[in-house]
Parts: structure tokens; sequence; C-alpha cells
């Protein structure tokens, strides 16, 4: 099976990526880990399409990411989309802890990239003022996805709460 896994951030697409591509034995493919290079610089567009061809090319996968850019990629090969849907309030407390414990521990996190405390809480690219300007705009953009997937083969599944994604990792 071919999943991408979507959501905002700090829904939990990482952590719940894992864990199924754990269960189903399939590789884990993280698409942060392919957009960013060392010192927060991006990967070309060219780069970033030739890095996910080449990570989408076995039989089974997960991957975890939005990435709207990659579609006409992904949309070629995803068999299930599976949206984590949370509640904005749960949303922004995972990332002010996510951010917050990054901050302190200089946790590395794709190329040797590490977030700083100032970068976490005072910077215009924080993750936690990132996640409150675009929280609702992005999920809007994945209810636009439903429609998209309910017009092609590809299975759309909307998991609202912890205790549903909870209920579909133990059923899968």
């Amino acid at each position: 099976m071919k999943i991408n896994v979507v959501g905002t951030s700090g829904s939990g697409k990482s952590t719940f990526s894992k864990l199924l591509a754990e269960k189903m034995n399939a590789p884990y493919i993280e698409m942060d880990a392919l957009h960013w290079k060392a010192n927060w610089k991006t990967s070309s567009d060219e780069e970033l399409f030739n890095k996910l061809k080449n990570a989408l090319s076995s039989e089974k996968w997960i991957l975890d990411g939005n990435y709207s850019k990659t579609e006409h990629i992904k949309w070629n090969k995803i068999q299930m989309v599976i949206f984590l849907d949370l509640p904005f309030y749960q949303v922004l407390y995972r990332v002010i802890k996510r951010s917050l414990v990054r901050g302190f521990t200089k946790h590395e996190l794709w190329a040797g990239n590490k977030e700083s405390l100032s970068q976490v809480l005072f910077s215009k690219n924080s993750m936690i003022l990132f996640t409150i300007k675009s929280f609702y705009k992005n999920r809007k953009k994945h209810y636009k996805l439903l429609c998209k997937c309910e017009k092609s083969q590809i299975k759309f599944i909307r998991l609202k709460s912890k205790k549903e994604i909870n209920t579909f990792l133990l059923d899968f």
C-alpha cells in the first residue's frame, strides 16, 4: 500500500506515519527530510522532485507530508490519503511543546538543522507563529484534497481525534 499522511503542522503526521510504517513493514518517507538541506537551505523544485521520485519507487511506503507542489508526482502513485484533522487548540499545544523542547535540547532535525529558542519564540519563521497564521488555511486546503480524492481512485480517510487515530492504528 502507498499512503500519504497529511495534516497541519503539529497534527502528528510524523509520529503517526512512523507507527504505520512500522506496522506495515514499509519505508517511512519524510517530505521535510527531502526538502531541507544544511543551514536551513531548501532543495530546488528539481532536486525535491528527483528525491521524491526515487523515494517513491518502492512497492509500498508511508509518505509523511503535504508539499502541494509535489502532487503531480505523488498522485500517480498514492492509493490512500490519511488526513489528521485535530482541533486547533490541540495542534497549537503540540507545536508549542515540540518547539520549546527542540529549542532547549537543540534536537537535530533534517540535514543537521536545529531550532534555537530565539528562533522558536522570536523569529518570523517560528513554527508557533506559522501554526497560528496558517492552521485554518491549511486545513481548508486539505478539505479540497478530499474533493480531488473523491474524483480519483485514491481512498481518503479523515481522522479527527486522538481516539480515532489510535483506533485506526489498532485496526489497520
